[in-house]
């Protein structure tokens, strides 16, 4: 089984530029127009729904962009991510005013983000080759 993109939802294309473009570093597609109804018979959502798409190096996240999305405080349904440097991706986020979480877990520290609109991101450290 492989996982073809995840779909999430931001508030603005700005956010999504700023987490998934410039953070990440990942390739930004031409928008694209979902209309309504689709939208309405895939989601129930009574509008045409921007879609922006983000991808490289084995990732694909397709942005549903809505102005009325909700943050989640402490989501359960989370992204894990495998990063070359962990601890560079969470300096940048933290320059970037990215929300950060490290637990400890036995020896280990566990790392997340969210992306500025509460989507949350485990992040892993690519085993080096």
């Amino acid at each position: 089984m492989t996982t073809v993109h995840v779909g999430l939802v931001c508030s603005s294309e700005e956010h999504a530029d700023r987490f998934y473009r410039d953070l990440l570093g990942l390739q930004k597609a031409e928008p694209k127009t979902l209309p309504q109804k689709l939208a309405g018979a895939i989601f129930g959502f009574d509008a045409d729904l921007r879609i922006v798409n983000y991808t490289g190096d084995g990732v694909h996240f397709e942005m549903f962009i809505n102005s009325r999305a909700a943050s989640k405080e402490r989501p359960i349904e989370h992204v894990c991510l495998e990063v070359h440097d962990v601890h560079g991706l969470l300096q940048r986020g933290h320059a970037m005013n990215v929300k950060t979480l490290q637990v400890p877990k036995g020896e280990a520290l566990l790392s997340f983000m969210y992306d500025f609109d509460g989507n949350f991101f485990e992040l892993k450290e690519k085993p080096s080759a």
